[in-house]
C-alpha cells in the first residue's frame, strides 16, 4: 500500500515534504526501534505491522503502554522530537514492520506551516492519552484476572484476530506478573469458556 493512502488527510505540501525528507525503514519482528535514554532523531509513522510501546525498569521488567498500528504515529517520539529530549519508553516491532521516519529538525516547521500535521499531532496525543487512561484505570481498579481479560481483548482488537500467538511469559511481562500466575488465570478463563488454550496460541471466545 502507498503510504499516502494511510494518511489521506495530509495536504499536498506536507506530502511533498515527507516524500522528500522521510526515510522508509523495515524492521523484523523482535527488533528494537527505540530504547530508553536514546536521543530521538526521527518521529515514526507506521505503514505496516504492529509496534509495541512499553516501559522497562532497571531489573528488565516490562510494562505495556500501547500498540501502534498502520496509519498511526508514536506520540512519545513526537514529544521528544519537539523538545529535543531523550526517550523514556521502548519500542519494539511485534511483527515485521515498515515505518516512515521523519527527521526531528522538521517538526517545528511542520507544526507551524501545515495545519493537517498540527491536527494529526493533536489527534495522536489525544488518542494515546485516552488509551493510557484506560490502562491506568485497569491497573488501579481491577484485579489481575480482570486485567488479564482486558489485556486479551485489547490485544485481539489491536491485532484484528481472536487467535493470538502470544506466550504466557510475554503476557506476564506485559502485565508485570509471573508466568505461573498468568497460566493459572488462563486455565480458569478456559474453564469459564472465555478462552481456548492451544499449543503456542490462545483463542479468545466471543470477545
Amino acid at each position: 500500500m502507498n503510504w499516502k493512502e494511510l494518511f489521506p488527510q495530509f495536504e499536498p505540501g506536507l506530502v511533498e515534504l515527507i516524500e522528500k525528507e522521510a526515510v522508509q525503514r523495515s524492521f523484523n519482528a523482535g527488533d528494537i526501534i527505540m530504547r530508553t535514554g536514546q536521543y530521538i532523531k526521527s518521529t515514526v509513522l507506521v505503514l505496516e505491522g504492529r509496534i509495541k510501546i512499553y516501559r522497562e525498569n532497571t531489573d528488565g521488567g516490562e510494562f505495556l503502554m500501547y500498540y501502534l498500528q498502520p496509519g498511526q504515529a508514536c506520540a512519545v517520539s513526537m514529544i521528544c522530537a519537539i523538545q529535543s529530549g531523550t526517550s523514556e519508553i521502548m519500542a519494539m516491532a511485534e511483527e515485521d514492520s515498515e515505518v516512515l521516519m521523519i527527521p526531528v529538525h522538521l517538526m517545528d516547521d511542520m507544526m507551524n506551516q501545515y495545519k493537517t500535521w498540527y491536527q494529526f499531532v493533536i489527534q495522536t496525543y489525544r488518542g494515546r492519552f485516552d488509551e493510557l487512561l484506560s490502562v491506568v484505570d485497569n491497573i488501579a481498579f481491577r484485579n489481575m484476572d480482570e486485567r488479564l481479560e482486558f489485556y486479551l481483548k485489547r490485544y485481539a482488537e489491536k491485532s484484528g484476530r481472536n487467535n493470538m500467538d502470544i506466550s504466557h511469559q510475554q503476557i506476564a511481562d506485559d502485565l508485570n506478573s509471573s508466568r505461573e500466575v498468568i497460566s493459572r488465570l488462563l486455565k480458569k478463563m478456559e474453564q469459564r469458556g472465555l478462552v481456548k488454550l492451544h499449543r503456542n496460541m490462545i483463542e479468545l471466545v466471543n470477545p
